[in-house]
């Protein structure tokens, strides 16, 4: 049975080990093939970015996108790791270039996946599905408070990225499925 305490715990230890991010993968991995339990235990009902738990070492949150919602182009300034336990995640991929960015790729995530991202990763994430998505994300640091960058989708403007725009985000995509 999925528990968040121990997620949280084996992260924790699976950040020690002399590869991180395979150990938190193998962590992640078992979490989303436990589908129903992390599904009760972390409800995917409305978009939210929610710290499970944050320490200079390591960041965990619980994220959920609600059906089509789509973030804009972001970086993290660490490594990542994602696993989907509801719906799907689609990230483009972008590198810095002379005019802003331009597109590099990208990975489609759906129900048990789980995806590595390295430390100059730019991505931006669209829900593709008519559901909501549910996702872990863990960081190899303390993404809470990292200086790091936002893009704008129609420029690819690069400001400081704006941690109480992106949660007034997220409540103004809830609104869109209330009622």
């Amino acid at each position: 049975m999925f528990d968040v305490d121990t997620l949280i715990a084996d992260c924790v230890t699976a950040r020690k080990e002399s590869d991180p991010r395979r150990a938190i993968k193998e962590v992640l991995t078992r979490a989303v093939d436990d589908q129903s339990g992390i599904v009760d235990a972390l409800p995917p009902e409305r978009a939210e970015f929610m710290p499970l738990h944050v320490s200079s070492e390591l960041t965990v949150l619980k994220v959920v996108w609600t059906p089509g919602m789509r973030i804009y182009p972001h970086n993290h300034q660490m490594w990542a790791a994602i696993g989907i336990y509801s719906g799907g995640e689609d990230n483009a991929f972008y590198r810095r270039a002379p005019d802003g960015l331009t597109e590099s790729g990208g990975t489609q995530l759906r129900e048990h996946d789980v995806c590595l991202l390295g430390d100059d990763t730019i991505h931006a994430v669209t829900n593709p599905t008519a559901v909501y998505t549910g996702a872990i994300h863990v960081y190899g640091g303390d993404l809470v408070h990292a200086e790091r960058s936002q893009w704008d989708f129609d420029t690819f403007a690069e400001r400081p990225y704006d941690t109480e725009a992106t949660r007034q985000y997220f409540e103004d995509q809830n609104k869109q499925f209330e009622n």
